[in-house]
């Protein structure tokens, strides 16, 4: 076993040896690019490590598990979206970007070892059991999760639909951990969706960046407009989305623009430079737009609230959003595995970069509720609450079921209640004009 241990070791020392020789003699399969010094010292280190785990480790390990897991580790040292694939997950991440998988209905990433939630997806298992942006996962069912790679704690948090998983949960301004039961189900994430508010004032949800949002969005864009014989205002919702394709996000920014830069991205080579243009036509023609946003919006969601907000065509209004401006490659490899690897960052038509810093709303509004900003949780009795009352001379029925429809709305979600106020003084202002 000894012997065997040195030839492997010899061997690969060799291969190493060969691979720096090239190099430094500029024999690269692009002769283009200049030779570059090779870390020799650190290669060095790489070969005694490795020969000191096949001789001295509990366990035998196989030669491909111990280079595969110096890829993993190679690639997630770089930043907290750069990873290696094995041809199971590519398979799963090509089905994502379609809008069904399995699993939770949780985007995530890593922070200090933990599982971090980016965002619960809407009406998913995870959105339902109460599971917020921020959180910190530490432990899934009786398995920490300090230790595990990325891919292995989404790995176990996938599963049979039906079957049940315990996540333990941090989260700020809770005092002590706390455990979250959840049941598995196939999640299939109907990307766009839409309502009319109040006659004249619609309403678009995006819960995440697919390969058909752009198209599904201007179709239900369009359906408001017939409703409403043409929209006096919208409200663009994007909060909790954790971004998706970036073609999604350029076409969502271009229905609303007639022209202009929509993004670029700068990275180290010509290949990861892209400029996006807005082309004519906007699905709104016009009417002024609120877009929310909050922590849970994150890379396409911020690049469609940077493009409207540089261009003045929107009011951002909600939180700072997450900062994640950095653009992924999938670059594809042998047996059917890939490389997600960071080669890019995002910056605004006004030359804005998202990476680390968001998008700062214009207008600042938290998500409370009635009782937290100050208004009573029991409201005063008025005249029009008492049973038979005389309905004012200018007021009928259906004014009466506008009144109780904004109350509804602004006890179920005062960030949107407060939207459609903008949108309406908005449209005011215009009016009087």
């Amino acid at each position: 076993m000894k012997t065997q241990t040195r030839v492997g070791a010899g061997l690969l020392m060799g291969l190493i040896l060969g691979v720096m020789l090239s190099v430094s003699f500029g024999v690269v399969a692009d002769r283009k690019e200049a030779a570059q010094a090779v870390p020799l010292e650190e290669l060095r280190a790489f070969t005694d490590v490795y020969m000191r785990i096949k001789r001295n480790y509990v366990d035998e390990v196989e030669d491909s598990d111990l280079l595969q897991n110096a890829i993993r580790g190679m690639v997630s040292g770089l930043d907290p979206h750069s990873t290696f694939l094995s041809s199971d997950e590519f398979s799963e991440l090509q089905i994502g970007t379609q809008g069904e998988f399995g699993g939770l209905g949780l985007e995530v990433g890593m922070e200090d070892g933990f599982v971090k939630v980016i965002s619960p997806i809407d009406d998913t298992p995870a959105s339902r059991a109460g599971m917020q942006a921020g959180d910190l996962i530490i432990r899934l069912d009786d398995t920490p999760v300090k230790g595990m790679t990325l891919n292995e704690a989404v790995n176990k948090m996938r599963g049979p639909r039906g079957s049940d998983i315990t996540l333990t949960v941090v989260r700020e301004g809770r005092e002590a951990p706390f455990e979250v039961e959840i049941t598995r189900d196939t999640i299939r994430v109907q990307s766009v969706r839409s309502e009319m508010l109040e006659p004249g004032f619609g309403y678009l949800r995006v819960t995440t960046f697919q390969s058909r949002t752009a198209q599904m969005l201007v179709e239900e864009a369009r359906k408001l407009q017939k409703e409403s014989g043409g929209l006096k205002g919208l409200v663009l919702d994007l909060r909790n989305n954790p971004g998706g394709i970036l073609n999604g996000a350029v076409g969502v920014s271009d229905a609303f623009l007639n022209d202009g830069l929509i993004v670029y991205t700068e990275g180290r080579v010509k290949d990861s430079q892209f400029r996006y243009t807005a082309s004519p036509g906007d699905v709104l023609n016009g009417a002024p737009m609120v877009v929310l946003v909050n922590a849970g919006s994150a890379s396409a969601s911020e690049i469609v609230a940077g493009a409207l907000q540089d261009h003045e065509r929107a009011i951002i209004m909600g939180s700072s959003t997450f900062g994640k401006g950095s653009v992924q490659t999938i670059l594809p490899l042998e047996k059917g595995q890939a490389l997600k690897l960071t080669t890019a960052r995002y910056y605004t038509p006004a030359g804005r970069s998202i990476q680390a810093d968001g998008i700062e709303p214009d207008i600042k509004l938290e998500q409370i509720t009635l009782a937290e900003s100050g208004e009573p949780s029991v409201r005063p009795i008025t005249e029009a609450q008492l049973n038979r009352h005389l309905r004012g001379a200018d007021r009928d029925a259906e004014d009466e079921d506008r009144v109780e429809a904004r109350e509804s709305l602004a006890q179920r979600d005062y960030q949107l209640y407060e939207a459609l106020n903008m949108l309406k003084g908005l449209d005011i202002l215009q009016a009087r004009r």
